[in-house]
């Protein structure tokens, strides 16, 4: 009877320091790699419901869309309702915790609702398609949120509404974001705003206003992967984007842009304008960017 009772105390104890050395010795999760294939199919499956202009069926569609690939990838999503100027504000908000001070992603859905730099003066009237304006940087955060590792649960990815607007009556800019940044609980570690990244030429030059540590890490981080074409290391333009509220209120933000693109606010900003190799490069560079801020 002892012998039993031994032999079957030195299986369990064999037992426990198998498992014990196999939760000690788990691999690491490895990001998978950015399918640019598959961001470009989210671009094109926006604008297969036309342009998004606030309040319209496709601005509701691209909405239902965004937050059912999001609870798909596995993310906690809340939809916060709100009004500006009078007119309904929906941004998407998508998490894994409840970080206090998280990383965000940011980019705009919604698409102009007047092309105005139309080189047409008949087509002003129109409204822009918005593949490269609004689709494209939605398709990056859409593809983030597939791959990035779970253990990443301090990232954020929020697809502000109402961006672009501006420069029409009973509107402005930025209602979106700058609803989010006044609602905020949290301090933000950063925020990394993603807007007209998938022109075909891209050419992103650091944008002025931006927090210059914040765009360092990140333009050397594309230096790194390659990129320093498409990462342009000189400042250009200063820009009104969804990067500046948060900028308003002290909070290190970025705007990564390609604002050279030709078709900007233009009835021709559409799919044959813009590349899936141009997503990946940006999505591969903030990537590598969380990776080595998390």
């Amino acid at each position: 009877m002892k012998k039993v009772r031994f032999l079957l105390s030195f299986f369990l104890l064999t037992s426990w320091l198998l498992s014990s050395c196999q939760a000690q010795t788990k691999t690491p999760e490895t990001p998978r790699e950015f399918d640019a294939q598959r961001a470009y199919q989210d671009m094109a499956a926006q604008m297969k419901f036309g342009p998004r202009i606030p309040g319209s069926t496709a601005h509701q569609s691209a909405r239902d869309y965004i937050q059912t690939e999001l609870l798909q990838a596995g993310w906690q999503v809340e939809i916060q309702s709100t009004t500006d100027m009078g007119h309904p504000v929906q941004n998407i908000i998508s998490r894994r915790s409840n970080a206090k001070t998280p990383i965000i992603l940011g980019a705009h859905y919604d698409s102009r609702m007047v092309a105005d730099q139309d080189p047409d003066p008949t087509l002003r009237t129109q409204p822009v398609p918005g593949a490269n304006d609004g689709a494209s940087g939605v398709a990056v955060l859409l593809e983030i949120a597939r791959i990035l590792p779970q253990s990443d649960q301090n990232v954020w990815l929020v697809f502000f509404d109402s961006e672009d607007q501006g420069r029409i009556s009973g509107w402005d800019w930025l209602l979106g974001s700058t609803v989010f940044a006044d609602s905020l609980k949290v301090t933000p570690k950063a925020v990394v705003v993603v807007d007209m990244i998938g022109d075909s030429n891209l050419n992103i030059y650091r944008e002025m206003t931006s927090t210059k540590s914040l765009t360092d890490q990140i333009w050397q981080t594309a230096a790194s992967l390659g990129y320093s074409s498409q990462f342009i290391d000189q400042e250009k333009y200063a820009m009104l984007d969804d990067q500046t509220p948060f900028l308003n209120k002290g909070i290190p933000a970025v705007d990564i842009i390609d604002f050279d693109y030709l078709y900007w606010h233009t009835t021709s900003d559409t799919l044959d304008k813009v590349s899936a190799g141009s997503l990946e490069i940006v999505g591969k560079t903030l990537l590598a960017w969380l990776a080595k801020n998390q």
